[in-house]
């Protein structure tokens, strides 16, 4: 996608194909910056503390992770463990980092290292061109709704960021608003701000911003207000894993939104490449490994002050504060799913 009109993909390989480059989120939307990774460590502690972050792009991190496992000593199985250790709750984490252990354990060592870097290039690959699927089969709803509307704006919701950023390419909720607004489809975006990192606000907005999308910034529980005026003509979320029953992790405050859409008749749609299923959890609800992050990401905020980004006190000191970082949407709140497969409805 677009960066000050100049086309990037979130996670790329360098020259000498010895180390990987990675926009470092974690300075957007003040500073773009890119952020060399020369060791399977330094790519753990990069998806860990989400220099990086967004179930596709964490998934080809961990790809070219293993690659530089291969590099550095070759020793697959403690690379494995490291980057699998990182973040619990996306499921393409492990599936990269399963499938690389798997495609390379019975190999030569003198063969060992080109067939990495072509699993992880493939990794990361496939994950763009899903994602681009996934808007050609997305766009077909808010194609729906603008003409069931004649042609006047449609407005979307969204939660987090699943844009871009959160993938190698063209994202997972954001990639039919895109593919709508490549076509002149007339849509506007409302970004939820997404306490308490604020991926909306930093992320989403800056990207969008970027591609000339329109959108407008919320606070997380305006959602459900705006719902009930009929300002909201469709939710599009993303997901981190999707259990074989249907039920879906996201961002933290998600189930929230799905449940003011239920209660509004607002159409609520999860979006993600087929990678991100998990067949072997049968109930998502009660199954998937929710993450739980410091306390001080909710106690503390960053912003920009005087051109530089500063770190704030929001509350009394010596104050607790829990942290999940996402929730679970059981399946009966979901009108659909969205994949790079198809649109998928919900027949409960």
């Amino acid at each position: 996608m677009l960066v000050n009109g100049k086309q990037y993909r979130t996670i790329w390989l360098s020259e000498n194909q010895k180390t990987v480059f990675i926009i470092d989120q974690r300075k957007l939307p003040f500073e773009f910056e890119i952020e060399e990774i020369k060791t399977v460590k330094e790519m753990a502690v990069a998806i860990k503390d989400m220099h990086l972050r967004g179930a596709g792009l964490i998934g080809a991190a961990a790809g070219f992770g293993m690659y530089l496992a291969v590099l550095e000593s070759g020793e697959l199985e403690k690379a494995a463990n490291l980057l699998k250790a990182t973040r619990p709750t996306a499921v393409n984490l492990a599936y990269a980092v399963d499938l690389m252990l798997e495609k390379l354990k019975d190999i030569s060592p003198e063969k060992r290292l080109n067939r990495a870097l072509e699993l992880a290039q493939e990794i990361a690959n496939n994950d763009a061109e899903q994602c681009k699927a996934i808007g050609r089969h997305g766009v077909q709803l808010i194609e729906s709704i603008s003409k069931a509307k004649q042609g006047q704006r449609v407005n979307i919701l969204t939660h987090c960021n699943a844009g871009w950023l959160a993938f190698v390419d063209y994202g997972s909720a954001l990639s039919p608003i895109y593919e709508a607004h490549r076509r002149g489809i007339d849509v506007h975006v409302y970004v939820d701000e997404t306490r308490p990192r604020n991926q909306g606000a930093r992320l989403t907005a800056w990207e969008l911003g970027q591609q000339g999308v329109p959108y407008t910034l919320i606070a997380d529980n305006v959602g459900g207000h705006l719902m009930q005026h009929a300002k909201v003509d469709m939710v599009i979320v993303g997901a981190d894993r999707v259990a074989a029953n249907g039920d879906a992790a996201n961002k933290i405050g998600t189930y929230l939104k799905a449940l003011a859409a239920n209660d509004n008749g607002v159409p609520f749609y999860v979006a993600f490449p087929s990678t991100t299923r998990d067949m072997n959890i049968r109930n998502g609800v009660r199954d998937i490994e929710i993450e739980e992050r410091s306390g001080n990401e909710v106690i503390r905020i960053e912003g920009q002050f005087q051109n530089k980004i500063i770190e704030v006190q929001l509350c009394p000191e010596n104050s607790h504060a829990v942290n999940y970082g996402f929730d679970v949407t059981p399946a009966r709140l979901i009108s659909a799913w969205i994949t790079d497969e198809g649109v998928e409805w919900n027949k409960m």
